[in-house]
């Protein structure tokens, strides 16, 4: 029996050129999905849109900025146009930042917020009527390990995956009944080109030292691969996962575990 299999189903991935984004667009292309990349980056969304098409995929590419509500209604329009339904969402694009509450300016405070906040709101509310109309659907939203404990120095970063966490859980119950659910996954420290790039800037000359002392955080001994994201979301996306909404799936290494 073939299982986490997508066939037909069409589903908007948001920050889908880089990172964990990119491994959901590919994953979910290979089982089958159409898909629809938005991406602030147009070169990148549109060079995951060629390696999918390569394999024999589905999938085009919109630029979009998640924190501009009528740009996301724009591009939801055209995606439903083109394949007349949403069978899924995956609000994946966000932004970190690092500080304390000293020393996050309202400026850094209201960056993140339009991006990991007010980003995911904007997609859910463009796409929740189509779902309704049609009979259903699945949202997935990327928070964090940082919605459920305490991290040093990611106030603000904390601050907006706790929203993305209780979005989920209100998205989940006010839509129980209309056949909507909603997840959402609290990955802790993934292996992506950020992480390269914060070592290198901030550590340089020690980037292997860093690398390793940022590994052996986790209990595992090692970070996350945006692979390993990828397929939890390709579960709870998946039929397979019919009953499970409302959660908040921790994939962490056994970080939280610890708590």
């Amino acid at each position: 029996m073939s299982v986490f299999r997508l066939d037909g189903k069409v589903a908007i991935v948001t920050g889908g050129g880089a990172g964990i984004g990119r491994a959901i667009a590919l994953l979910f292309a290979e089982q089958g999905a159409n898909l629809v990349v938005l991406e602030v980056d147009e070169t990148a969304g549109e060079q995951v849109v060629r390696e999918i098409q390569a394999g024999g995929g589905e999938a085009r590419s919109l630029v979009c900025d998640v924190s501009k509500l009528e740009m996301v209604k724009q591009v939801v329009q055209q995606a439903y146009d083109q394949y007349g339904k949403i069978d899924i969402l995956v609000n994946n694009a966000g932004i970190a930042h690092v500080g304390n509450i000293e020393n996050t300016s309202e400026a850094d405070l209201d960056r993140i917020y339009n991006v990991n906040v007010k980003g995911v709101f904007n997609c859910t509310q463009a796409v929740i009527s189509t779902m309704v109309r049609q009979g259903g659907g699945v949202i997935v939203n990327l928070a964090s390990i940082a919605s459920k404990i305490g991290l040093k120095d990611r106030f603000a970063y904390s601050m907006s995956k706790g929203a993305v966490l209780t979005m989920t859980l209100s998205t989940a119950i006010d839509y129980i009944d209309k056949n909507i659910r909603c997840n959402c996954v609290c990955p802790g420290r993934v292996h992506t080109p950020f992480v390269d790039g914060y070592i290198k800037k901030n550590y340089p000359g020690r980037e292997e030292e860093i690398f390793k002392t940022l590994s052996e955080y986790q209990p595992l001994g090692r970070m996350g691969k945006p692979e390993e994201i990828a397929a939890s979301i390709l579960y709870l996306c998946s039929d397979e996962a019919a009953f499970v909404t409302g959660s908040a799936l921790a994939i962490d290494g056994g970080v939280s575990s610890l708590i």
